[in-house]
């Protein structure tokens, strides 16, 4: 495991050089490591595996996985939550990659073997990118941010478009928008400080007392450190409310409730962190909405457009080998991850 900083400078390297023992050498092989669980369980129960590569089929890509993102949802599902109830035993659990085309779906396609791409699948629609290869829609992905090494790459779409489709589909950020983001440090908290600044608002994020300044470097106006201030005494006169984190936690749902205008809006996002969330949100006079994350090339392309300008940046926070799987688990569950958890795939 290594720690990360801005930019993952310890990785810089890794991007197609990092493929360059086999990177004259683009077929696609019959079998492929793969990090897979033969039922729900704790961190414990991955193992390595050799399985079949999957095959790709009309508008797919085959894609050699560089690196794979670690999302909590990916530790819900691992548990028998999240869903897992679409999973097909032995399963390929993860959701972010970023890697090496190896196959297009034509030979005329712009992206042609060779070309880095990142992108997100649909788990439990097929399987995931704990593994050396994985099929994918031309719809899913798009070409990587050449400022970006694969290991930051694979630390953004599905956190990045979260929080995009949170704060700008949903919530329209923009000028004068006065926005509360909780777990602003977070996976998908700290694209969404960033969307939301970008675009004009004006943002409050909650967070531990090591990250208040780290913070207002991503762009937060107000930080609230919830370990020795209850936010809803500070945090008034709220539009929005981007929640990460539910009820799950001392309440915090039920408690972003009293800080909306009336008419305000508040996002949620973990699946089943907060049952009776629209009931409490029509009581209390407010609109309210979960969200879903899709996979999305096109939206992608557009926050690559902001990572390549640095007016969005990604954190990747730890670093661990796809063999240790089970430790990245472990830390994405302790709920005190800055940013990303990243896996290294392996080549052979």
């Amino acid at each position: 495991m290594r720690e990360g900083v801005w930019l993952a400078w310890q990785t810089r390297g890794m991007t197609t050089n990092a493929f360059s023992d086999d990177a004259d050498d683009l077929t696609v092989p019959d079998t492929m490591l793969a990090a897979v669980i033969d039922n729900p369980g704790d961190a414990d129960v991955f193992r390595l595996d050799t399985v079949p590569v999957p095959a790709s089929f009309t508008s797919e890509f085959v894609v050699k996985v560089i690196a794979a993102g670690v999302n909590p949802i990916d530790a819900k599902t691992r548990a028998g939550k999240g869903v897992s109830s679409g999973l097909r035993y032995p399963a390929i659990l993860g959701s972010d990659f970023s890697g090496i085309v190896v196959k297009s779906p034509y030979e005329a396609h712009p992206l042609s073997p060779g070309t880095e791409v990142y992108g997100m699948v649909p788990v439990p629609r097929q399987p995931g990118t704990y593994a050396e290869y994985i099929a994918v829609s031309s719809l899913s992905l798009a070409r990587k941010p050449s400022s970006l090494s694969h290991v930051e790459a694979a630390g953004v779409p599905l956190a990045a478009l979260t929080a995009w489709g949170m704060v700008v589909e949903v919530a329209k950020a923009h000028q004068g928008q006065r926005m509360l983001v909780h777990a602003g440090s977070g996976g998908v908290g700290h694209f969404a400080v960033q969307f939301a600044r970008y675009f004009g608002a004006h943002v409050i994020a909650t967070g531990s007392t090591l990250n208040q300044d780290w913070l207002r470097k991503l762009g937060a106006a107000e930080v609230v450190d919830y370990s020795t201030t209850r936010f809803e005494d500070v945090a008034t006169n709220i539009d929005v409310v981007i929640d990460l984190i539910g009820n799950v936690h001392d309440e915090t749902g039920s408690r972003s409730l009293s800080t909306l205008n009336p008419g305000g809006l508040i996002v949620n996002a973990p699946t089943g962190s907060w049952p009776t969330f629209l009931d409490e949100a029509a009581a209390a006079g407010v609109r309210a909405t979960t969200y879903k994350v899709a996979p999305d090339g096109d939206t992608l392309s557009t926050i690559s457009r902001l990572l390549e300008s640095g007016d969005v940046r990604v954190f990747v926070d730890q670093v661990f080998d796809l063999a240790d799987v089970s430790d990245a688990h472990r830390a994405v569950e302790s709920g005190h991850t800055r940013g990303k958890i990243v896996l290294t795939v392996p080549g052979r």
